[in-house]
């Protein structure tokens, strides 16, 4: 679940940066980058319902795989984004963006035992970028290291409120 996590955690540090640059941005939208650093693990959904039993089911060959990979992703946040008024879709879509970015570039750093990262471009290219070798998906450092950023960033957010607020006190 570390890996969880520290997508998650990822997910809002870049959320609440991008917050700090951007006056208009919300909590809602740190959500949204939040959301997107874990749609690509909606792969994870072929513990529940096996690549074999839906095929079996639909009666054609399929697959989760694809979800895990920067067009499936895109597909993904695109209906995602189908989800909400016109008004904010387009930036709804690069919010999730920033979150499905920073997703793909961790997992692209994990230890693999081919020294390849998974084809992260497919279905238009099957090249696999070399692979980071940082660390396996199961260590905690990663969500350790994660939490201390995100720490970092929520103090960092409450005191730029807090002096805004004080001068109102006086």
């Amino acid at each position: 679940m570390a890996d969880v996590l520290t997508h998650v955690l990822v997910g809002y540090i870049l959320g609440m940066v991008l917050s700090f640059r951007y006056e208009s941005l919300r909590p809602a939208h740190v959500t949204l980058v939040m959301i997107g650093a874990l749609t690509p693990d909606l792969v994870k959904i072929q513990l529940i319902a096996p690549d074999e039993r839906v095929a079996e089911t639909l009666g054609v060959a399929f697959s989760w795989s694809s979800l895990h990979t920067l067009v499936g992703s895109v597909l993904l946040i695109g209906l995602g984004a189908l989800l909400l008024g016109p008004a904010h879709r387009k930036q709804a879509f690069a919010l999730f963006a920033v979150g499905i970015l920073s997703h793909h570039l961790l997992d692209i750093l994990l230890l693999t035992p081919t020294g390849e990262a998974y084809a992260v471009f497919w279905p238009f290219l099957e090249y696999r970028l070399p692979a980071g070798d940082l660390y396996l998906s199961s260590d905690r450092w990663p969500a350790l290291v994660a939490s201390c950023g995100a720490l970092l960033v929520w103090v960092l957010d409450r005191r730029r409120d807090s002096p805004s607020k004080m001068s109102t006190v006086d």
